[in-house]
């Protein structure tokens, strides 16, 4: 019979490729769910695997979809490479937008076009004051901050609908829960006349080549790792773990603020309560995914984008609920799980 035996040392080839196993997985399993829901499982793949690839607006959209979820995931791996385990960056995202949007809801039409520098610095404050109150309740009353920024994305939800049901609702909207279209000046340049990619793919690119630097080239990068992997060896070392705390959740948090920023001022163009659209929760499959690594991430965030487009094709298609987009992240998330135990285990015949 098959049994688990633990490994002398992690195995490097199994760290890589446990994402594509688990990924393969993924794929099996769901083409028996589409067998079982009576569809063609051909087709049903072809929705999340190659529909979204299959032209250049498509990949545009896919691009649309994967910048928001690896500007959160590079700010989450932060955190994960620190033992700070911030579970709340969809709030941070949902306070970055309402930071930035209440910046381009005061911009007029004559306002000057370096307005948008002003609304996506906002939304990255915005996500670091949502972040600094997780950090505040670990660092002065050693609050569980799974807890605590978990909760605190209920709160946002909160605040952005009693804003866009109150003071920021648009009186001319026919009474819907909405803010009103923000100004031109406000909104996000785009790359390609005709495709709604814009800055923000290619600031997303810029914070690779960053958190890389960041991470594998600085000593703060060495301090928060370290931090993270032996908290013991860092105070010997002199690594304050206060400041590591307080630096992964901000940068987190700026990260998903930013995120939170490029949507309501890009795609989105107003403050409405479907701002948050579950980002912050699959940009942790995404980190994880990714190996915690940049390049990795840049991978997983398209990856996961991919169920994004699949999912609402599915459901426009096939017929099919839209809630496959969370099945399939559900699914890789767990079998990526599994297949992690080939990383510290083998499995090895014996009678």
């Amino acid at each position: 019979m098959l049994k688990l035996e633990v490994r002398t040392e992690p195995s490097r080839v199994w760290n890589y490729g446990s994402p594509l196993l688990a990924l393969l997985i993924t794929v099996l399993i769901g083409t028996l769910m589409f067998m079982a829901l009576g569809k063609d499982p051909l087709k049903g793949l072809s929705m999340f695997f190659w529909l979204p690839l299959h032209n250049a607006y498509a990949v545009g959209e896919l691009m649309v979809k994967a910048t928001p979820l690896l500007i959160i995931a590079l700010g989450l791996a932060v955190c994960f490479r620190s033992n700070v385990w911030n579970i709340g960056a969809e709030g941070q995202y949902i306070i970055g937008a309402i930071f930035a949007g209440g910046v381009a809801l005061m911009a007029g039409a004559d306002t000057s076009r370096w307005i948008v520098l002003p609304v996506l610095l906002a939304g990255v404050l915005g996500g670091m004051v949502w972040a600094g109150l997780t950090a505040l309740l670990r660092d002065r009353f050693h609050a569980n901050e799974i807890l605590v920024s978990l909760m605190l994305v209920y709160v946002a939800v909160q605040v952005l609908s009693y804003l866009v049901g109150g003071p920021w609702k648009d009186p001319m909207g026919f009474n819907f829960p909405q803010s009103k279209t923000f100004e031109a000046v406000t909104r996000i340049p785009r790359l390609f006349e005709g495709s709604r990619v814009s800055i923000g793919a290619l600031l997303a690119l810029l914070s690779v080549a960053g958190l890389w630097v960041f991470l594998f080239r600085t000593r703060a990068g060495l301090a928060l790792q370290v931090g993270g992997l032996a908290p013991a060896a860092a105070r010997y070392a002199g690594f304050s773990s206060r400041k590591a705390l307080w630096t992964a959740l901000l940068m987190s948090g700026g990260a998903a603020g930013l995120a939170g920023a490029l949507e309501v001022a890009g795609p989105i163009g107003q403050l409405t309560p479907y701002v948050p659209a579950g980002y912050g929760f699959a940009a942790i499959i995404v980190a994880f995914v990714g190996r915690l690594h940049p390049v990795g991430m840049v991978f997983s965030s398209i990856l996961m984008s991919m169920f994004y487009i699949g999912g609402e094709l599915a459901q426009s298609r096939l017929g099919l609920t839209n809630s496959l987009t969370g099945v399939f992240q559900g699914l890789l998330l767990f079998n990526l799980l599994a297949c992690d135990t080939l990383v510290n285990y083998r499995l090895k015949w014996s009678k």
